[in-house]
């Protein structure tokens, strides 16, 4: 049975994606990095999600890449550990040129979180969530 997961995104400019996700707090396996792609690292699992110049992307998906102005393909959810850290993450993307979508803000009262767009348009959530308040 499948081990692992891999989440691949295209993007415009793999440098300018690869320092706006430094930026924020990513951090990347390198060894795996080529003109045309990067390794992005995600949390203690190590998730990976490659992200890979346009032009490759299409070559493997054989198909086009959506429109990220017009609509969305995916919601990528990570957690965040505290309150504060989202709101640091917010403002992280602000400052490394991504747009916050969706400010920090409570919701259903055990949940704290906001939405990004990166670069490229891909929509990010980031939550925190206090299951001591689920009821």
């Amino acid at each position: 049975m499948t081990k692992q997961i891999w989440l691949n995104l295209p993007v415009k400019n793999v440098a300018k994606a690869k320092e706006f996700f430094w930026k924020i707090g990513f951090s990347f396996n390198e060894q795996h990095d080529t003109p045309t792609s990067t390794c992005m690292v995600v949390g203690e699992g190590h998730f990976v999600v490659m992200l890979f110049e346009e032009s490759i992307f299409e070559s493997f998906s054989q198909n086009s890449i959506t429109d990220t102005n017009a609509g969305s393909e995916i919601l990528i959810s990570i957690d965040a550990e505290s309150r504060e850290e989202v709101d640091e993450l917010a403002q992280k993307v602000q400052d490394a040129g991504g747009t916050v979508f969706a400010a920090p803000t409570e919701s259903q009262g055990w949940m704290y979180g906001c939405g990004f767009a990166d670069l490229d348009g891909h929509r990010w959530n980031v939550l925190f969530m206090d299951f001591s308040k689920l009821s």
